[in-house]
């Protein structure tokens, strides 16, 4: 029996040390599936998009400004910074040895391929939170899609990076007028006071419009220096 054009169909299934990563098609979209729940697909990026973007616009004009993507996902923050040729160097956090497969000659090889390629990127396969407190390694922007938001994380793990420590970690690999962006599926004003509490400054949030119910947001903050 053929599958419907609207079925599922599971193009791999991994058992990863965080748990089951899932890729699948369904009709003409890619999607990533973490332990039964949807994180991404390749259905629009505007918001990965904004996420790059927004940091960016956010610094202090300084040239070539570095930038460390938490999360690799389906790859649309990744390509859109390396397609802008006002980044420095890019350097992309990924835990799930599946998804950096699923790019590396993988079903999303088509979409990050030319970004892969360029000299400027380095993807480092590491927990992100663990990554934010043992790297001596500093950073202009510091871009985070690795949950569906502060208060919707995908492991119990990634909680600690919204609570006060693991801020205080991402301020620590920012340079002075850095910008910390962080998309998440809801607004969030407890996540605004958290930043502000351990001393992020011009903290503020960005919406973007989706089909149904309330906007996708990034929530953006500066270290002071």
């Amino acid at each position: 029996m053929t599958a419907s054009y609207d079925s599922p169909v599971v193009l791999d299934r991994r058992e990863g040390p965080h748990g089951e990563v899932v890729l699948r098609r369904h009709g003409a979209l890619l999607q990533i599936i973490a332990n039964g729940c949807f994180l991404m697909d390749t259905s629009d990026g505007r918001s990965e998009r904004l996420l790059v973007d927004a940091a960016l616009a956010a610094l202090d004009g300084r040239p070539a400004p570095d930038v460390l993507i938490g999360g690799l996902g389906v790859g649309f923050s990744l390509a859109h910074a390396a397609a802008d040729p006002r980044w420095g160097r890019i350097t992309v956090v990924e835990r799930e040895r599946a998804v950096v497969d699923w790019h590396r000659g993988g079903p999303l090889a088509a979409l990050t391929a030319e970004a892969l390629a360029d000299p400027r990127t380095e993807v480092v396969e590491s927990d992100l939170v663990h990554y934010v407190n043992e790297t001596s390694a500093t950073f202009d922007a510091l871009c985070l899609d690795i949950d569906n938001g502060p208060g919707w994380t995908v492991t119990e793990g990634n909680e600690g990076l919204y609570a006060p420590a693991g801020l205080g970690s991402c301020a620590r690999v920012l340079r002075p007028g850095g910008v910390l962006a962080v998309w998440s599926a809801q607004p969030s004003p407890d996540f605004e006071g958290s930043l502000r509490n351990v001393g992020f400054q011009q903290v503020r949030t960005e919406e973007i419009p989706v089909a149904r119910g309330v906007p996708d947001v990034v929530h953006l903050a500066v270290r002071p220096g």
